[in-house]
């Protein structure tokens, strides 16, 4: 039996996807998760899945972060990004941040699961006519993706109240945590990111953002 994880906060493309994944493969077990802390409940609680299939705008991702952080914390659960944003360079990302393929939205069921076969293979897919346009990321994006996946849950937290130019007050506030507290994990920050300051974090911490002009 092959085991599915499905993670996306849009019930209708989670059935949607789900009956595509039990036609494709009849012998077939599919969950779903609708947050990143639904993903990890589901990969904590049950065998891990063959295949999981992640949105990356979705509660708890923030862009690539998701991504990451599942390929640091469960690498052995082969990962494939389906979204609705086409450009080269969230599909650049993505893979570069460890998917092992990127289906779009927009594939037509059959062609959808052509591509989980091929990953469930062992092997990265992508759309031909997108692989065209896909050249890969300089080596320096991978090293910032190990370095991401280092951060713990409450890390990433502060680093993402750090781009919002909150003070660590502000921030020691909203984690219900100290001031002190709030300082060791930026010192921690900076060191995991090879940063000094908050300004150089916030500038690390926005290539993990999406363009805004995508949609999910």
């Amino acid at each position: 039996m092959t085991r599915f994880l499905i993670a996306d906060d849009h019930p209708l493309f989670r059935d949607a996807l789900s009956t595509t994944i039990l036609n494709g493969f009849p012998n077939s077990q599919v969950q779903t998760a609708d947050s990143i802390d639904a993903v990890k409940n589901c990969l904590e609680t049950n065998s891990e899945p063959d295949l999981l299939l992640l949105d990356l705008k979705m509660p708890g991702s923030e862009g690539f972060f998701g991504l990451v952080h599942l390929r640091e914390h469960y690498p052995s659960v082969p990962v494939v990004v389906i979204s609705a944003m086409e450009d080269p360079a969230t599909i650049q990302r993505s893979l570069s941040y460890g998917a092992s393929g990127f289906i779009p939205k927009s594939c037509p069921s059959q062609t959808m699961v052509i591509g989980l076969r091929v990953v469930l293979q062992g092997d990265i897919w992508l759309p031909d006519d997108l692989r065209r346009e896909v050249d890969r990321l300089p080596t320096e994006e991978k090293d910032f993706a190990e370095r991401i996946g280092t951060l713990t849950d409450q890390q990433f937290r502060v680093l993402m109240h750090l781009t919002e130019g909150r003070l660590n007050k502000q921030i020691a506030y909203d984690l219900n945590i100290s001031e002190a507290t709030v300082k060791a994990h930026i010192t921690a920050i900076f060191k995991k990111l090879g940063v000094q300051n908050r300004t150089q974090a916030v500038i690390a911490a926005s290539k993990l953002q999406l363009e805004e002009t995508s949609t999910s």
